[in-house]
């Protein structure tokens, strides 16, 4: 099963541009289902038809979803909520607060992409196009795998056994609930199917991201980080999508100071995301809602192109051998050095950029090497291991 993940800033009309995605691959016979992982779900008004929290039928090889993001919360996250909401409420946090708390933020979109591996497992779709929540929000719960490995792998199994010798003398002292066993199988199967869903959407083979922009400077401000962030967890972009350019015809006063910032912000956008292939759709005179106008812009993004194809096949991170030393080299674009930190210990390599941190796993070639040098130079990280002694 293909999938494909659109993001972008909020308002960009990146519902609109996966929609018209999902429209084509429909009229190509591929059997495609595109689903919104929003809180705030638009795609039923995109297609201009009611769709439900499971695969609804809209026309020949097409399907929609809109996931009820508190629903798969509770199927996911209810014991572990529970015992959270009952350790803030013995500290006295209030009921309703108690409740917030207990939900971890973006949350509700990583339970919402839980049905990635849901259809892949039953196989009936060729295409899973996503319409995923505004850049912020895709960005965290693309990171939320990373984070649960390491917690799987690291602090989970002492956790448990300490917890399974302490709790039956520790208990009855304080006022604290002490989680079960049983607590902790649910956090291991939630962390299993968080590492199931990360081993989909982080095979390039299998899954690619597309940004959708305007070109608007924020916007792509906005883009750009999102490429950066999107590297540093390993994710594959292969498009970006320039939304609502001004079409050539349209030739008047009011308009030339915003053709003239476009034309600023399109050179721009070609010079920072190149090699990536960048597709551009035009401001339509019309609103593209309804499978018609959803196939109108498809053809204007795409041409005779199959959507679904991997456009592009750059894999943001790679390990060479260089003398007696190796080199690993990761894609951080648009970043300073006084933006990136390196941190290692064995077996671990840890990169942080801005607010995000990224644990990589280093394989076992690397065991017993140091960092002897780290240099970023034109939106590439490199990072030299070689022998402790040396």
């Amino acid at each position: 099963m293909r999938v494909i993940l659109y993001t972008g800033k909020g308002g960009v009309g990146k519902t609109t541009v996966a929609a018209a995605t999902a429209v084509r691959c429909a009229e190509l016979g591929y059997r495609t289902l595109v689903i919104s992982t929003d809180a705030a779900h638009s795609l039923g008004d995109s297609l201009d038809v009611r769709i439900g929290d499971h695969p609804t039928e809209i026309g020949p090889n097409l399907w929609g979803q809109e996931v009820n993001a508190l629903h798969e919360l509770e199927d996911h996250w209810d014991r572990i909520h529970v015992y959270l909401t009952s350790l803030f409420a013995s500290q006295g946090v209030d009921d309703i607060v108690a409740e917030e708390l207990a939900s971890p933020p973006g949350m509700e979109e990583v339970a919402s992409l839980m049905w990635v591996k849901h259809h892949q497992r039953e196989g009936k779709f060729d295409v899973l196009i996503i319409d995923c929540a505004p850049t912020g929000e895709t960005l965290q719960l693309l990171a939320f795998p990373d984070v649960a490995r390491w917690y799987l792998n690291k602090i989970f199994p002492i956790e448990r056994r300490v917890m399974k010798v302490a709790r039956p003398v520790v208990q009855p002292f304080i006022s604290i609930p002490l989680p079960g066993d049983e607590i902790f199988g649910h956090v291991k199967d939630l962390l299993l199917d968080l590492e199931s869903m990360k081993k989909i959407l982080g095979d390039p083979k299998v899954c690619t991201v597309r940004i959708v922009l305007n070109l608007e400077k924020m916007v792509v401000k906005e883009a750009q980080r999102a490429f950066t962030y999107l590297s540093l967890y390993d994710y594959l972009t292969d498009m970006v999508v320039v939304n609502r350019v001004l079409p050539p015809e349209v030739r008047d006063a009011y308009f030339d100071s915003w053709r003239q910032s476009q034309e600023r912000y399109s050179a721009m956008v070609d010079s920072a995301f190149s090699p990536i292939p960048i597709k551009r759709t035009r401001l339509f005179d019309h609103e593209i809602v309804g499978v018609q106008h959803l196939g109108e812009m498809a053809r204007s993004i795409y041409g005779d192109e199959d959507p679904s194809k991997i456009f592009y096949r750059a894999v943001p991170q790679r390990l060479r051998k260089v003398g007696n030393a190796y080199e690993l080299h990761l894609q951080l674009p648009f970043v300073g050095k006084e933006d990136v930190d390196i941190s290692h210990r064995e077996g671990e390599l840890f990169v942080t950029v801005g607010p995000y941190k990224r644990e990589i796993s280093l394989p076992r070639v690397l065991n017993g090497k140091r960092v002897t040098k780290g240099k970023l130079h034109e939106g590439l990280l490199s990072v030299t291991f070689a022998d402790s002694r040396s």
